[in-house]
């Protein structure tokens, strides 16, 4: 259950301005339909992360125990920089906006999120925690819980919202992720 709740709230404060949050604004102003747009989140997210979290779990089962919390902690202070950096939209141009409101946001956002923050938090988060399922859940939950009221309430949510907060909140919370991480090392000698 620990999986499940950390990579939630890690992914839905990380996900706070975002390029993928950019995209769903970008994605309701589109089309009217904001049911397909949810579903596409959901189906691009699930596939995403599933195979990021299997990369995550295969690459911490070669890494020498000895190893991973310090990789763990140095991947997640990585992250916690790089949310810093206020990311932009590009999907302006996207060739794929003539499929349909659900087929483009699936492509769009399985390609947006390759190499995304939360993408790599869900390989680091899956690689830190055995239970990768509740880490694909959990990262899934937190992508949803971000995106849904950007795609309910659109402008009017993203005019209030204190992104540089957002950011700065979500690179506390990779911080301390590390910090837990290498306090299980230190607890452990």
């Amino acid at each position: 259950m620990d999986a499940f709740l950390t990579s939630t709230v890690a992914v839905a404060i990380a996900e706070i301005g975002d390029k993928t949050q950019l995209l769903s604004l970008f994605l309701v102003a589109r089309y009217s339909q904001r049911t397909p747009i949810i579903m596409g989140i959901l189906v691009a997210t699930i596939l995403n992360h599933a195979l990021s979290a299997w990369l995550g779990a295969w690459v911490a089962a070669w890494i020498p125990a000895a190893w991973l919390p310090w990789i763990l902690a140095v991947s997640f202070v990585v992250i916690a920089l790089w949310l810093l950096v206020p990311d932009k939209d590009d999907s302006e141009n996207s060739r794929f906006l003539g499929m349909g409101a659900f087929t483009a946001t699936t492509v769009m956002f399985f390609l947006a999120e390759i190499g995304d923050k939360t993408q790599i938090a869900t390989v680091v988060l899956a690689a830190r925690y055995t239970e990768t399922s509740w880490v694909v859940i959990g990262t899934t939950a937190g992508m949803l819980l971000a995106n849904i009221p950007v795609i309910i309430a659109g402008h009017w949510l993203m005019d209030r919202l204190p992104l540089a907060s957002a950011r700065v909140c979500a690179s506390i919370l990779f911080a301390v992720m590390a910090v837990a991480t290498l306090s299980s090392v230190v607890w452990n000698y």
